[in-house]
């Protein structure tokens, strides 16, 4: 009997804990987007990279990638039928545009050998201007500048239990971080 009245009194108390923590933590895992709001159009991304400035010490990292926006149109579109809150749709059918433009590319170096002659870690940052917008309203929803995705890689110079990818896998994660910035950005509302 005693046995019984415990194993009941711990599992009253587990349930009770439960209920408090999923009650009291105020996550969702549905948009914080208008009820109004259930497809969107993904502009192709423009390029606006500046390759004609002239070269100085603080923008020698700026590259030039060609197809990049190309890149992250598409992995925007994907990233938006992964989450599944926002439909894309063509632009006459859509109840929001997003506008998007590649402003920079930039491999910044972040750490060097004990010899400090190779690079051993970089960090791929790619910076684009976003909008979005209201399609019905012809109204602006939120604009953001300098949004930023990115990811830090080691290379093959990296010394101790480290992987090193190549550069092309790094721009990979980069576009998908930034794809999933952008998405959290529109259906999250930060």
């Amino acid at each position: 009997m005693k046995n019984k009245l415990v194993s009941f009194l711990c599992l009253a108390v587990t349930f009770c804990l439960l209920s408090a923590l999923l009650a009291g933590c105020g996550y969702t895992t549905r948009s914080m987007l208008s009820g109004k709001f259930s497809t969107i159009y993904v502009t192709p991304f423009l390029n606006k990279v500046d390759v004609t400035q002239e070269g100085y010490s603080a923008n020698k990292y700026r590259i030039y990638r060609p197809m990049l926006e190309t890149d992250i149109t598409k992995k925007v579109i994907n990233r938006y039928l992964f989450d599944g809150n926002l439909k894309p749709a063509k632009e006459a059918q859509a109840d929001l545009v997003l506008k998007g433009e590649l402003m920079e590319y930039r491999k910044d170096p972040l750490t060097y050998d004990s010899n400090g002659e190779n690079v051993t870690e970089y960090r791929i940052n790619i910076y684009v201007n976003l909008s979005l917008w209201d399609q019905k309203e012809n109204k602006l929803v939120w604009q953001e500048n300098n949004f930023n995705g990115n990811y830090s890689y080691f290379t093959n110079f990296a010394s101790g239990n480290v992987i090193a990818v190549s550069e092309d896998t790094a721009v990979t994660n980069a576009v998908d971080d930034l794809a999933r910035r952008i998405v959290e950005r529109t259906v999250e509302q930060w």
